[in-house]
């Protein structure tokens, strides 16, 4: 049975309110059963440092991606390893994380292909946990499996390579990755990346955007304002280099403002700059 909202007054604003849960309501709600927390960081060793009570760990890298195929894991992967951490189908599942939530965000959208019911952000992740002095343990708790059934995977979220060339000129494309990487001029992840630059017709909305210096997120009112340039109705494609801070504007425009069709091309800059004669633009 799925947990009550939060009712954070800021929250009462965004589309979607129950999509997020404060620090004071998790909290609040610690132990309670049918609720598990989880972290998911970009650097999976912080969970060893503290983190908090009862959470469980997913590595984005190790447990939620097939390395031979570069997809994610099958169906009947996922049901495995929501066995071994202990979540069951019916329970609300809190996801926090490092670097202002990005891959536990990616985290929640990947639950949300193989379709969990109620599956949570927190907002400011674990940098404004941790920030604010919360109570945090080193204990890994381990719960019983819950017989997760194999779900059905749904990728009405997701677009892919052909549907992103497909739609250039024509979709709404945002790139969510900084400036200096949308013009080619940064190359710090020159390893994974042959070409430099962006897809032709991308607009350049860094998603550090969507949080302020504490790591939570910005009003309503702030968010409009940052992507007042999109039509909420039109379907909209968002990248980046790998997919995670993808996955944030993606919460955000879907969940916080309410966006009707958002997708998350996670192929991202890896597959486009890599591939031959593929169109990029640069500046």
């Amino acid at each position: 049975m799925a947990l009550p909202l939060d009712p954070n007054p800021k929250f009462s604003d965004f589309a979607h309110p129950g999509r997020l849960v404060s620090p004071q309501w998790l909290s609040a709600q610690l132990g309670s059963k049918g609720l598990k927390v989880v972290e998911s960081d970009e650097d999976s060793l912080l969970y060893n440092i503290g983190h908090i009570p009862g959470a469980v760990r997913i590595d984005w890298h190790k447990d939620l991606n097939d390395p031979v195929t570069r997809d994610f894991i099958t169906p009947e992967r996922f049901a495995e390893l929501m066995d071994e951490k202990g979540i069951a189908p019916d329970d609300t599942v809190v996801i926090y994380g490092d670097k202002r939530n990005w891959w536990a965000a990616f985290t929640l959208w990947v639950f949300e292909l193989f379709g969990h019911a109620d599956v949570r952000l927190l907002d400011g992740g674990r940098d404004a946990w941790m920030a604010e002095e919360r109570d945090t343990s080193y204990a890994v708790p381990e719960y019983p499996a819950a017989n997760y059934p194999v779900p059905a995977l749904d990728e009405k979220a997701r677009a892919f390579v052909a549907a992103v060339a497909d739609g250039v000129g024509k979709l709404p494309l945002i790139d969510a990755r900084s400036p200096e990487e949308f013009a080619g001029t940064a190359t710090d992840h020159g390893h994974d990346t042959i070409r430099h630059g962006h897809i032709p017709g991308a607009l350049n909305i860094p998603c550090e955007g969507n949080v302020m210096a504490n790591h939570y997120f910005r009003t309503r009112k702030e968010l409009e304002t940052l992507y007042a340039d999109l039509d909420p109705k039109a379907q909209t494609i968002v990248y980046c280099h790998e997919g995670e801070r993808a996955a944030h504007s993606w919460f955000t425009l879907k969940y916080l403002l309410g966006f009707a069709d958002v997708l998350n091309y996670d192929g991202a800059w890896v597959e486009w700059g890599n591939m031959v004669r593929m169109p990029i633009a640069k500046g």
